[in-house]
C-alpha cells in the first residue's frame, strides 16, 4: 500500500468564522504501481485534496498516509525532505522557473539537496521526454507543450513513489494534449511509479486503471 487516506476532512474558516467543508470523510487505498484518477467538476474539492496529498497543505482532521508514514504530524523540515525524495508533483500551469534553462529547472530539485549528479540526472530527464536538444532554452523559448514536458520532467527526476498530477493536459490545445498525455502514461508504465491524476478531462482519466468521482467533497 503506497497512499492510504481515512476520514480525510478539510474545512476553512469564512470571514463570518463559519466553516466551509470542503472534504468530507474521504478514504481511499492506492497500491504500488497503481493509476487512479479523481473526476468532479470545479470546486467539488479536487485540487485541495492533491495539494493535501502534496503535503502543501495540512487536513482539518483525519489520516493521511504515503509509504505508510503520517504526512500531517511530521515537521515542515521533514515533510519538505520527504516530499522531496518520494513526491512529483505536474502542475496545470507549468510553473517554470523564467531565469532558468530547462536543464536547469529540471536539475534544481536535485541541487536543492546536494545530488552531486543533479546535471547528468537532469539531462536523462529531459531526454526522456525528447527535449535533450532544448536543454539550454529558456521557458518564454519553450511552447506549451514543451514547457509542460519539462515540467514532467522535473516531477520524474527524483524517480517519486508517486506522481501527483493537476490537469496536466489543462493549458494545453487538443493536439499537444494527447501527446503530453502518452508521454506522461507511457513514463509511468515504464517506471512503475504510482500515479494520482487530477482533471476533468474524462478521456483522459479512462486511460487509468481506476476512476473515482469527487462531488461535493466526498467520493461518489
Amino acid at each position: 500500500m503506497i497512499l492510504n487516506i481515512n476520514g480525510l476532512y478539510k474545512s476553512f474558516a469564512q470571514s463570518d468564522s463559519a466553516q466551509i467543508e470542503v472534504l468530507k470523510n474521504l478514504n481511499l487505498e492506492v497500491l504500488e504501481g497503481e493509476t487512479v484518477a479523481v473526476v468532479g467538476q470545479s470546486g467539488s474539492g479536487k485540487s485541495t485534496l492533491l495539494s493535501l496529498l502534496a503535503g502543501l497543505d495540512r487536513q482539518s482532521s483525519g489520516s493521511l498516509r504515503l509509504k505508510d508514514q503520517e504526512i500531517s504530524i511530521m515537521s515542515e523540515e521533514k515533510l519538505t525532505q520527504f516530499r522531496a525524495e518520494n513526491i512529483g508533483i505536474i502542475f496545470q500551469q507549468f510553473y517554470l522557473m523564467p531565469h532558468l534553462t530547462a536543464l536547469e529547472n529540471v536539475s534544481l530539485p536535485l541541487e536543492m539537496f546536494g545530488d552531486e549528479d543533479s546535471h547528468l540526472r537532469a539531462q536523462e530527464a529531459l531526454q526522456q521526454v525528447g527535449l535533450a536538444e532544448r536543454e539550454n532554452h529558456f521557458p518564454h523559448q519553450l511552447s506549451g507543450g514543451e514547457s509542460q514536458r519539462v515540467a514532467i520532467a522535473r516531477a520524474v527526476v527524483i524517480k517519486p513513489t508517486i506522481l501527483l498530477a493537476d490537469e496536466p493536459t489543462g493549458n494545453l490545445d487538443n493536439a499537444t494534449g494527447v501527446q503530453v498525455a502518452n508521454l506522461l502514461f507511457e513514463l509511468v508504465e515504464t517506471t512503475g511509479m504510482t500515479l494520482l491524476l487530477v482533471t476533468h478531462n474524462t478521456e483522459l482519466a479512462e486511460r487509468c486503471s481506476r476512476q473515482l468521482t469527487l462531488h461535493s467533497g466526498t467520493f461518489q
